[in-house]
């Protein structure tokens, strides 16, 4: 056989499949704002953002930025359905959106200096064929927002690494959050709390 390259016949482009992602994030954007956690348990995986509203403390900015209307996240993340990573047929009768939005809630209250009176959030379910557009649509609405603790702050949405893997830094999030056991068993980071909040304040200043 002879063989060739040209990129261009690699590539995939559609515009509506762009369209679709368009759509997505203008429905995930109409959803209602909901209590962290949300007051009561729902069935269904899929996407969600969390919103900073205290008036208090590093995060102040963002009481004014989402005072009349819910502009700007401070993350967004995704809970996919069991079986969904192996290919498998995802269910709709699992709750694994409404335990990751529980995880979060234990985080922020482990937290010694975030409350999760401090905080909303939004969530869009995504069940059958949707389901495959979850980690789509997180890029999608990361890349649109930016989100202060996806973009600059890394450490959020970690889980305990279990005994014998806590060889690893402490991340970000947790250095200038202290408060989670398993975070406080992790190795002391070189990262400097100062040069942190520095971002910080750079993200507020750079924010149109």
């Amino acid at each position: 056989m002879n063989f060739s390259f040209d990129r261009s016949k690699h590539v995939f482009y559609s515009p509506e499949f762009e369209e679709l992602i368009k759509d997505t994030i203008r429905f995930f954007n109409g959803t209602p704002v909901q209590p962290l956690p949300p007051l009561e348990p729902f069935d269904g995986a899929g996407v969600y953002a969390l919103y900073f509203i205290g008036k208090k403390g590093i995060y102040h900015k963002f009481h004014e930025i989402n005072r009349l209307e819910f502009r700007l996240p401070i993350y967004v993340g995704k809970a996919v359905p069991r079986g969904w990573r192996q290919g498998r047929i995802a269910e709709s009768t699992s709750q694994e959106l409404y335990r990751r939005l529980c995880d979060h809630t234990k985080s922020i209250n482990a937290a010694k200096n975030l409350s999760k009176d401090d905080f909303l959030c939004r969530f869009m379910i995504l069940e059958n064929a949707a389901s495959n557009l979850i980690g789509t649509v997180e890029a999608a609405l990361i890349r649109h927002y930016l989100p202060l603790w996806n973009s600059l702050i890394d450490g959020f949405g970690n889980h305990d690494p279990g005994s014998g893997r806590y060889n690893q830094e402490r991340s970000e999030w947790d250095i200038i959050h202290p408060g989670r056991k398993w975070a406080l068993k992790c190795v002391e980071s070189s990262k400097n709390t100062s040069a942190i909040l520095k971002t910080i304040t750079n993200y507020f200043l750079g924010l149109k």
